[in-house]
């Protein structure tokens, strides 16, 4: 089975995500990334404790957190406790964070660039465990340490920018590339490359991204990408040739309507390329052929509905394993 993982958003009962990351784990998916959305979600470190007392190999770390909401040596210390608890499987993902997480709280995203990078200077510091003075322009610390780390914490950051992309080249220990427009894959994997040359460091990367194998599948993406493609940068909508009309439609549904409604005025051809559609076996050959082609070391699916999802992870654990054979 090509590595793969499912990234789960703790909307539910812990309890039940707890028995969906025990039925990945089932599946063959190597890891768990739990969504760090603020208020609107459990807590992903609690969540995630209760997943690793139920399960025995699924790897577990936030998909994604940020600088803002707790202080990324707070964060540390989590995922350190975290890798103790699950035996060695912790790891953190990090990026800047974005309004659905920070707006509730009042907290407003400055310096995202430089909060990010020193987050994961720090932290790479303190999971070594190091005794570790910082003084940055967004972060601080006199003398910390994490006594109880371990060694083999990851840090992987989640961007979209040609900056944070770079970044996330030279730095972390691996990159996810969370819905991109397919043809612009190569600028995203250049960016990685670019930062990565520079400080000799040789990241992994993730493509997260939605298999729809049915039309059921399809059907229950399209909500989720109504905030996709109204803060799409201006030229993947010129390459979608999605119309400013269309674009403040869509925008307007969402606010006045919810996404679901919102999500009846998004077109098929206007998600084909952010997402892998067919049958498994064309899911497959597309996946094999991405993989290859951007030398791709791992694939995550985003799990939206959890009413759903054990079908979900079943279909796309079919299409990796179809991939592998």
């Amino acid at each position: 089975m090509i590595p793969g993982g499912i990234n789960l958003a703790p909307e539910a009962p812990i309890s039940h995500i707890v028995e969906l990351a025990q039925e990945a784990e089932q599946l063959g998916f190597q890891r768990c990334w739990i969504y760090d959305e603020g208020l609107p979600v459990r807590d992903p470190y609690v969540t995630m404790s209760a997943i690793a007392a139920g399960t025995s190999t699924i790897r577990l770390g936030t998909g994604i957190t940020n600088p803002y909401t707790r202080h990324p040596a707070m964060t540390a210390a989590a995922t350190a406790s975290l890798h103790e608890l699950s035996g060695g499987r912790a790891f953190v993902g990090i990026g800047a964070g974005g309004s659905i997480t920070l707006g509730s709280l009042g907290i407003e995203r400055k310096k995202g660039l430089t909060a990010t990078r020193e987050s994961i200077q720090a932290m790479r510091r303190l999971f070594a465990g190091e005794t570790v003075t910082f003084a940055g322009d967004f972060l601080n610390l006199v003398d910390a340490r994490i006594e109880y780390t371990q060694p083999g914490i990851e840090v992987w950051l989640a961007g979209r920018g040609p900056k944070m992309l770079n970044m996330g080249g030279e730095l972390a220990d691996g990159v996810l590339l969370s819905f991109m427009h397919k043809e612009f894959f190569q600028d995203y994997i250049e960016h990685i490359r670019k930062g990565a040359d520079c400080s000799g460091n040789s990241p992994r990367v993730c493509y997260s991204t939605s298999i729809a194998t049915t039309q059921a599948s399809l059907d229950a993406l399209r909500p989720h990408m109504t905030y996709r493609l109204v803060d799409a940068p201006p030229k993947v909508k010129a390459r979608l040739g999605i119309t400013d009309s269309e674009v403040e439609e869509i925008r307007s549904a969402m606010i006045h309507d919810g996404l679901h409604e919102a999500g009846h005025l998004v077109r098929d051809e206007w998600i084909r390329p952010f997402v892998i559609m067919g049958t498994v076996e064309e899911c497959a050959a597309e996946l094999i052929d991405l993989m290859s082609r951007y030398q791709i070391d791992e694939f995550s699916v985003p799990i939206y509905e959890l009413e759903t999802a054990p079908q979900l992870m079943a279909e796309v654990a079919a299409v990796l394993n179809a991939a592998d054979g």
